[in-house]
């Protein structure tokens, strides 16, 4: 039994910690093996053996094309409650820079996010629910597909996730490098931005680049809407909400015509906000301040705003709930219950849309909480020594949500 480099308490976590050396065994085949979003055929076979193994009650296959739902009743169901627990399953399209024996097998594919962990701790958190059942009502295991950028977690409830299992809350947890291993970090609102991608048009007319007079450049368009929309934010935004606006690409002309003005610019980039008010506010501005440029010199520009993950924002009560259940397993000190929201996103966002639940950071970086290789970062690998504490958080969530006394926390 590998040994815990900080302190947890409870009865899940000591169980969890005697198969260890199993659950990294997992989770490092899953890091050799990563499959890009709706792909993954291995993973979920290699889930699907484990939770056979485990003793669940029921797998599902098929919701959301490669996702499973695992489902284990406790001693009792007289509650009548049922706590969903998610994990995410898919890899990036990024190449691994690793040297370990457990890297990338796969050219250009890697688990550069950390699901292979959160994949192989939820199947830890199914074997000991599965060995104890210490609690009265329904566990629903989520393993989902697709989080990155393929809305897996909305093809699953588009598929029936909730109207065949319809859990009372759900629950999903992310590792973060940014703090240290042992610690939990969550807040009871917005923990992560939604996503939104831009696509900026702009058409002028074409010409030598000897003769720009007789051109509309649409270049010059594009150099001046990259100025103006920086102002959307600074002058439109109240100071105590939260945007971002990135033009990231840009498209125009030919490399090698140093000479030539082309007809027509590109612009692409994100948006990132957390309230539908702000998100609203952004789009319509950016259509108005671009359309009024390009006039300005005689061009035109379309803007295409596509809206993709929703801002993920947790429910006070859940939030609270799964604070309380966190500060059981490592102490108050350890869990951080105002954590600052990212500019990142996440699709868990839909299942929150849904129903009730929280989103939770579960520390695995260095011991000072920096240093670590960020999420995205071609070196990233997963904290195995986190795995325990992971699969036991997932576990308590469903004890004390689903507690088999009358008395003791509940989500219900």
């Amino acid at each position: 039994m590998q040994t815990s480099p900080f302190k947890v308490h409870g009865r899940a976590f000591a169980h969890i910690a005697a198969f260890h050396p199993e659950i990294t065994a997992l989770r490092r085949d899953l890091h050799a093996h990563p499959e890009l979003g709706f792909e993954e055929h291995y993973t979920a076979a290699r889930v699907k053996q484990a939770l056979q193994v485990c003793g669940v009650d029921e797998i599902h296959e098929g919701l959301g094309k490669t996702g499973l739902v695992a489902v284990i009743r406790g001693r009792s169901t007289g509650s009548g409650r049922m706590i969903g627990l998610r994990a995410d399953m898919d890899a990036l399209p990024m190449t691994e820079h690793n040297d370990f024996a457990w890297k990338s097998t796969r050219s250009g594919l890697m688990h550069g996010c950390g699901h292979d962990g959160h994949t192989a701790m939820l199947v830890a958190a199914a074997r000991y629910l599965a060995e104890t059942r210490h609690f009265d009502g329904t566990a629903v295991l989520i393993f989902q597909p697709g989080e990155e950028g393929y809305a897996g977690a909305r093809a699953m409830i588009e598929d029936g996730l909730f109207e065949r299992f319809p859990v009372d809350a759900v629950f999903g947890m992310h590792n973060w490098p940014a703090m240290r291993p042992g610690t939990v970090g969550i807040n009871p609102g917005p923990m992560m931005a939604a996503a939104d991608r831009i696509t900026i048009e702009i058409t002028g007319r074409g010409g030598h680049g000897a003769h720009p007079y007789t051109t509309v450049d649409p270049v010059l368009v594009a150099a001046h809407i990259i100025t103006a929309v920086q102002s959307i934010v600074s002058r439109n935004v109240k100071p105590v909400d939260s945007a971002v606006i990135s033009l990231c690409a840009m498209r125009a002309g030919e490399l090698a015509a140093m000479s030539v003005i082309p007809g027509s610019a590109t612009l692409v980039g994100t948006v990132r906000t957390f309230s539908p008010r702000v998100q609203t506010l952004v789009e319509q501005r950016l259509s108005e301040l671009c359309q009024a440029v390009a006039l300005g010199f005689g061009a035109t520009a379309t803007v295409h705003y596509e809206r993709s993950y929703p801002a993920t924002i947790n429910t006070p009560e859940q939030a609270h709930f799964a604070a309380d259940v966190a500060q059981s397993l490592v102490g108050r000190e350890h869990v951080v219950r105002d954590l600052e929201p990212s500019m990142g996103a996440e699709d868990f966002s839909f299942m929150l849309q849904v129903k009730p639940g929280a989103y939770l950071r579960l520390g695995q970086g260095e011991e000072n909480g920096v240093g670590s290789c960020f999420l995205h970062n071609s070196r990233y690998d997963f904290n195995d020594a986190v795995l325990p504490l992971g699969a036991a958080l997932h576990a308590s969530l469903v004890e004390q949500g689903m507690p088999l006394a009358a008395a003791g926390a509940s989500v219900a």
